[in-house]
């Protein structure tokens, strides 16, 4: 085995912990991804910080919170994205030869970033059939559905001869849908559309109802915060957009199970490229996604960006038998923050000052191991028309979860505070409650702590 691995990045757009099939998905066949994690390892607790697009895709290439990196929403932060420091630039300096393919949404010009030998993305979010993609600096029109086309152009990278070990940042577009988002963030929807051969897989199929699926009468008992949003929802403006999607319908979860199917051939077409020219062993492969999403869970859909486990939970599996033993599972708190450094780790390299200092289940710098509580982060943007100062902080730990309800509250009479061991769907905030006082003043200290230490001041 290589001393230095190949590096194997694939990132899917919008996909939650528990959509695919070794993550716990009633009825998707995901058989090549499933591989992953039973020759590698499932994080049963990896989580986004800034579950959003720009935000989380920014903080897994720079290994740093929003509010150090400052891609804190959707608006197109072309010029910022130019300048992040890309743990891309790091492994190109030892050595590395360096890919993207795929979305990149920082920003929402496709053309070249530093710190890659080889490019392929396109503007904003594409689209799903037919797409313009840049190609090394110029723009191409293809013909054909975008998650074909990419898995194409990905294993023709991993097939060619390298003289130097290589990474691959695939980021595909599946699983979100068509849509078209304006430079201020705000975006016109057009619908989930999977590859015509999969149109009509898993008809008929059912996602169970959970606890947290509730009437919004009942939500806004606990949760007094989304009082507003939640009304507003049910206006015109914001239902154009909520039934592009058949948003919190049987069919919006059935059309995303659908276009994950030419996601799940395009990883067997990378496995079988790698074990064909000797490289899959020599390769660390990682799968994960940007930000979760929401099925209904309280009374919620595309407003995957709060702090909920359904938003901040990512599908989080890895496969690298040089370190990683065959069907692990890992339940302590990881984040997406936590890639770069590993990876520059495993090239060699030391993560330099412009990485958080993070632990990757390690001995940091407070003599600690894993972690053991992890910020959430959030400013208010322009993306729903029903989303009107939601900003928060949030802290999560190993068993509650604390949420400061920014703008909206004056003394924390809105804030939420849940006992995951005891209410692992989030129905009761327990704020209020004498018996969590003493929880509650000290996830406040922790989360000041969390906030301070994230700009890295």
């Amino acid at each position: 085995m290589k001393q230095r691995p190949n590096f194997l990045i694939i990132l899917i757009d919008d996909l939650r912990y528990d959509e695919f099939g070794a993550g716990g998905h009633p009825y998707m066949k995901t058989p090549h991804i499933d591989r992953i994690a039973h020759e590698g390892v499932l994080f049963e607790r990896a989580f986004h910080t800034t579950p959003i697009c720009s935000p989380n895709r920014a903080s897994v290439l720079t290994g740093q919170y929003a509010s150090r990196h400052g891609i804190i929403d959707n608006v197109a932060r072309d010029a910022a994205s130019h300048r992040l420091p890309n743990y891309h630039l790091e492994l190109r300096r030892l050595g590395y030869e360096t890919a993207h393919i795929g979305k990149w949404h920082m920003g929402n010009e496709g053309r070249p970033r530093p710190g890659y030998d080889f490019w392929v993305s396109f503007d904003g979010h594409g689209r799903l059939q037919d797409p313009k993609l840049n190609e090394q600096g110029h723009y191409v029109q293809h013909t054909g559905y975008i998650t074909d086309i990419m898995n194409g152009m990905a294993v023709d990278f991993v097939s060619r001869k390298h003289d130097r070990p290589w990474s691959l940042f695939f980021a595909h577009k599946a699983v979100h849908p068509d849509a078209e988002q304006a430079a201020d963030g705000t975006f016109k929807m057009d619908g989930y559309r999977p590859a015509e051969r999969h149109q009509d897989r898993y008809l008929g199929c059912v996602f169970p109802k959970k606890p947290n699926m509730l009437a919004v009468a009942e939500i806004v008992k606990q949760k007094p915060a989304w009082e507003e949003a939640l009304r507003l929802r049910t206006n015109a403006q914001s239902r154009v957009l909520l039934d592009a999607i058949h948003a919190g319908e049987q069919e919006e979860i059935r059309l995303r199970a659908c276009m994950m199917a030419a996601v799940d051939e395009g990883v067997g077409m990378l496995l079988a490229a790698l074990e064909k020219t000797g490289q899959l062993d020599d390769t660390f492969i990682l799968f994960f996604s940007d930000n979760g999403y929401f099925f209904g869970e309280h009374g919620l859909g595309p407003e995957r960006r709060f702090a909920y486990e359904e938003g901040i939970r990512s599908p989080f599996i890895a496969r690298y038998p040089g370190r990683i033993k065959a069907g692990s599972r890992v339940k302590d708190l990881v984040i997406c923050q936590d890639i770069a450094p590993t990876l520059i780790q495993l090239a060699g390299g030391r993560p330099g000052p412009q990485i958080q200092p993070l632990f990757t289940g390690r001995k940091g710098k407070s003599g600690a191991g894993w972690r053991k509580s992890f910020l959430m982060e959030y400013w208010a943007e322009n993306a729903y028309p029903w989303l009107v100062g939601m900003t928060y902080k949030a802290v999560r730990t190993e068993r509650h979860k604390y949420i400061r309800w920014v703008s909206r509250s004056r003394n924390g009479e809105l804030d939420e505070l849940y006992d995951l061991d005891r209410d692992p769907y989030e129905v009761a905030n327990v704020i209020n409650r004498p018996a969590y006082r003493t929880v509650r003043e000290k996830l406040r200290r922790e989360l000041r702590r969390l906030a301070i230490e994230a700009g890295g001041l």
